[in-house]
């Protein structure tokens, strides 16, 4: 049922004061103006002015084609058919544009910043008219519908996402200076160029042979990986889904999988065995938790005595390690390192107690930086739902 104030249109139901109107009555297209750099011109065209095409900036050059206020929208390539990528977004100043983006310049009863936002929400696939390139023309562009509510009612719009944007930017700025303080805090506290708090003495130097015992996993194969309820890691996933310590599993598999699988002990070490470079060779990841969970097939596990494992998980992945690591790793084409060589590294071990205060500062740090992460995360799909609601007139501004 259409709400009372509300009016059934071809972009939906909106308000009844809105209307619908095509993107050739709104804006003015610039396409004549672009043009692309040449490649053998590149070099010589250097310079601080961003050079666009469809998904952003691809250069910066010396001269300029715009000096406006101007919104870009994808004309082809992959970007058209992804929900990752915005199609539309916001150029100013002096900018130089390829022809692979439609330039519109918004008419002056049109908020820039309203019409950006909504160009964004749309799905441009229905619009595809290309086949083995996708591609959005400027036939298909102009007929495009967009809901226009009055002038100031688009402005405000358009001030509440940016606010959004702006407060999600911040949160990034924040999370990214975290990473950095904990990468500082990572080099002096595992290297000893910083102690902490009553700790004192010199620290060992010890091979990893002579502080624990290896052991090989068995193989899971991919489409076992997700038949059934018990954790289980995967070595791809050591690349792709884990740092330093198991937070959350991935892969699950069944009792009968598991049969035949490696079961892990709190304070394992998991090192991939074999991966595509040999800077990458051996990445590792602690288990530090006391349920049932398993290893998949190409994992070095090492098991620790006497030795904190969450401070091995921190310390096996540091530059100097992986140094190591890479000098030991055997292959081309795909790298493999296994137990013996993984035995010979060295590291440099302070006391027990002080590898235990150590991890702790460390993990704490990840818990915070997780914290910011779901928060980030939590207020990006508010965004979103804010941009559904306010861009159809579901929720209307005061």
């Amino acid at each position: 049922m259409i709400p009372p104030g509300y009016k059934q249109t071809e972009v939906g139901v909106i308000p009844e004061e809105w209307e619908v109107r095509e993107l050739r009555e709104l804006v003015t297209f610039l396409d004549g103006k672009r043009r692309p750099v040449k490649n053998s011109d590149r070099a010589k065209m250097q310079g601080s002015i961003p050079y666009y095409g469809a998904s952003g900036i691809v250069d910066y050059v010396n001269d300029y084609i715009f000096d406006d206020d101007l919104i870009l929208l994808g004309e082809d390539g992959e970007n058209i058919l992804s929900r990752n990528v915005p199609l539309a977004f916001r150029i100013s100043g002096k900018t130089w544009v390829n022809n692979h983006a439609h330039v519109l310049k918004p008419n002056p009863e049109t908020s820039i910043g309203y019409l950006t936002d909504y160009l964004e929400s749309l799905n441009y696939e229905t619009l595809n008219s290309g086949t083995a390139q996708p591609k959005l023309n400027k036939q298909k562009c102009s007929a495009i519908s967009v809901a226009v509510p009055p002038l100031p009612e688009q402005r405000a719009i358009a001030t509440a996402l940016s606010d959004a944007d702006a407060f999600l930017a911040a949160l990034d700025r924040i999370i990214a200076k975290q990473r950095d303080l904990k990468q500082a805090a990572m080099q002096q506290l595992l290297t000893g160029q910083t102690r902490l708090p009553g700790f004192e003495g010199e620290w060992e130097r010890r091979r990893l042979g002579e502080i624990g015992a290896f052991f090989k996993s068995s193989g899971v194969k991919k489409d076992e990986s997700q038949s059934g309820p018990i954790p289980c890691v995967r070595y791809g996933e050591i690349y792709t889904r884990h740092n330093d310590y198991i937070k959350e599993f991935h892969s699950f598999i069944s009792t009968r999988v598991a049969a035949t699988a490696c079961l892990l002990k709190n304070g394992d070490l998991l090192f991939a065995g074999s991966g595509e470079t040999k800077e990458e060779i051996g990445k590792c990841v602690a288990f530090v938790d006391d349920f049932e969970a398993y290893a998949g097939g190409d994992i070095v596990i090492f098991r620790p005595q006497g030795i904190d494992s969450l401070f091995l998980g921190y310390s096996l992945n540091t530059p100097s390690i992986s140094r190591q690591k890479a000098s030991r790793g055997q292959g081309d084409a795909v790298v493999h390192i296994g137990a013996s060589a993984l035995a010979s590294i060295t590291l440099t071990l302070p006391p027990l107690p002080e590898q235990t205060a150590i991890a702790t500062v460390l993990s704490d740090m990840d818990a915070a930086l997780a914290a910011l992460e779901q928060w980030r995360d939590k207020t990006r799909a508010l965004k979103q739902g804010m941009t559904q609601e306010l861009l159809t007139g579901r929720t209307r501004l005061v």
